[in-house]
């Protein structure tokens, strides 16, 4: 399904003065051939998507999968659209709608050089500190984290995420982990415009191989860990992970924080072509007498439901703080982002005192293990973890921290990597005692054949565990509630701050946090007040 095609996605920002871009230099600069006139043309923009397109603004026509984005053109210029940048299949498809169409080898790998030069946001031009942070889980939980601590020492801030877009307070939901080029380039160019001081940008292994940072270069880049997933856009996890290096080149970013917990983190530090340095948990690290040698090095202190106490010693001294979730992955992920913003030259003291006196991190981590529960009754954590690592370390989390029985309600993604669902299901009942197998976003493929493939998994790991399955999710949540008591944990994985499934091609209004909590509340147990939007009517 299109974008064209998806009325509910959020908006595309862009800078509220837009550029005016000479469409003439922009042709001599980029184009192969020219076929039409630009002489006086004037350029405000550039987008992929018709949907989001402006009057005044460049459409870029890619080849897809199945149509050519020139196949759109007539429907950009109706639009307002000025011209249209696309390759020879495609011009000469666009050649009926009389734009002017420049002429490109390659539209989508030329996408980000031309969004920079269009809203001036290149390498070397005035821009907000840059950090990005990749790996396969804990990207989100650093981008933000990033930005909480950077609150704390009073910098102007914006964010891109899975979750959300942070732009100096406003937040705005996300469509993708990171934007394409063409959104990603105008959305720093607005953070510049309300004088954002510094951005947390999330980057995953898909945004480098389709060119979606193009044009950027990062002031600092994180690498958290790699773990199974995405085999459905890459061959193999080789493929996956030389798919994550290229942002560690001095094209992508001037320096590095490299977590070496697990082994690709070594080979990371081997490859890099910009200078780095390390951190290490050597609690939870694949090789702790190499983690223990980080340049940096985190030592759990305590763990509790409300968070956990950490210290990080290094070069420039040591502090203990705590985090305000569950896990040392989460310690973990706090330290990178600390480390990271010392290397993009926050001072060391002035972190220090910034968390002293708020007595820890303040950050909130959308759909990373929330805590949606009350005081009494079962503990129920809500989380986006949808690999078999993030199961298994986030179900180690929840059971340290739970004096009785842990639950694990989870389902799977349907389209998208299937090679992994045996090991989540194994993971998931190996680390629980009780399991419960539910949907999650079906899209076009049937979630009973989903939920036999989880339940068939489960079952070849632990014949003798306690397994159930339900659907929908609304009743998955409801029997598990009934499954514990006081002193037991439920974990929810997958679901985390997402406010919708998709099935069939359709966002369905959705919301696990809310569901926990209307399950808990008509199992009698005390809930606290929720904090965010509710898709779904109110209760009599």
């Amino acid at each position: 399904m299109s974008i064209e095609q998806q009325p509910s996605l959020p908006p595309v920002l862009r800078p509220a003065n837009p550029p005016r871009r000479e469409l003439s230099e922009l042709a001599s600069r980029f184009a192969r051939e020219v076929r039409g006139d630009v002489t006086g043309v004037i350029v405000s923009g550039i987008t992929l998507a018709t949907a989001d397109l402006r009057a005044g603004e460049a459409f870029v026509a890619i080849r897809g999968v199945n149509r050519h984005g020139a196949e759109f053109a007539a429907a950009a210029a109706e639009k307002g659209a000025v011209a249209v940048i696309t390759d020879d299949a495609g011009a000469a498809i666009a050649a009926s709608t009389g734009l002017p169409v420049l002429v490109v080898d390659d539209p989508r790998g030329s996408l980000g050089a031309l969004s920079a030069w269009v809203y001036g946001t290149g390498a070397g031009a005035p821009l907000p500190t840059l950090f990005a942070t990749t790996g396969t889980n804990g990207k989100t939980s650093v981008s933000h984290l990033l930005e909480g601590i950077l609150d704390q020492l009073g910098v102007v801030t914006g964010l891109s995420s899975t979750a959300e877009r942070h732009i100096a307070g406003e937040i705005i939901v996300s469509r993708l982990t990171t934007p394409e080029a063409s959104e990603m380039h105008a959305l720093l160019a607005l953070m510049r415009e309300r004088e954002v001081e510094a951005v947390a940008v999330e980057v995953s292994a898909q945004a480098l191989s389709r060119h979606r940072v193009d044009g950027i270069r990062f002031d600092v880049a994180g690498f958290t860990n790699l773990s199974h997933d995405h085999l459905d856009d890459y061959a193999d996890m080789e493929e996956y992970f030389e798919a994550k290096l290229p942002l560690f080149r001095p094209d992508r970013a001037t320096r590095g924080v490299v977590c070496i917990d697990s082994p690709s983190g070594a080979v990371v530090v081997e490859r890099a072509e910009i200078p780095v340095v390390t951190v290490g948990t050597p609690s939870i690290a694949a090789d702790p007498e190499r983690s223990a040698q980080a340049d940096w090095v985190v030592v759990i202190d305590e763990e509790r439901t409300s968070g956990t106490t950490f210290t990080l010693t290094g070069p420039a001294g040591s502090l203990s703080t705590t985090v305000p979730v569950i896990g040392p992955h989460m310690a973990a992920n706090a330290a990178l982002a600390i480390v990271m913003l010392l290397e993009g030259g926050y001072a060391w003291e002035r972190i220090v005192e910034a968390l002293a006196r708020d007595g820890g991190i303040r950050a909130h981590l959308p759909g990373r293990t929330q805590l949606v529960s009350g005081e009494t009754g079962p503990a129920v954590f809500v989380d986006f973890g949808h690999s078999p690592d993030a199961f298994e370390k986030t179900l180690a989390a929840v059971r340290r921290v739970t004096p009785g029985k842990v639950l694990m309600l989870f389902g799977a993604d349907g389209d998208r990597d299937a090679s992994k669902r045996f090991d989540m299901a194994r993971t998931a009942v190996e680390g629980s005692d009780i399991l419960v197998v539910t949907d999650h976003h079906p899209r076009f493929e049937d979630p009973d054949s989903i939920r036999a493939t989880l339940v068939e998994g489960a079952r070849r790991a632990r014949p003798d565990a306690e397994i159930h399955e339900y659907s929908p999710p609304e009743a998955a949540i409801v029997a598990a509630v009934g499954l514990v008591g006081d002193g037991d944990a439920i974990l929810w994985a997958g679901p985390g701050h997402q406010d919708y499934r998709d099935i069939r091609g359709v966002r369905t209004p959705y919301s696990a946090r809310e569901l926990a909590r209307r399950a808990l509340r008509a199992a009698g147990w005390p809930v606290p007040d929720s904090r965010w939007p509710v898709p779904y009517p109110d209760e009599d």
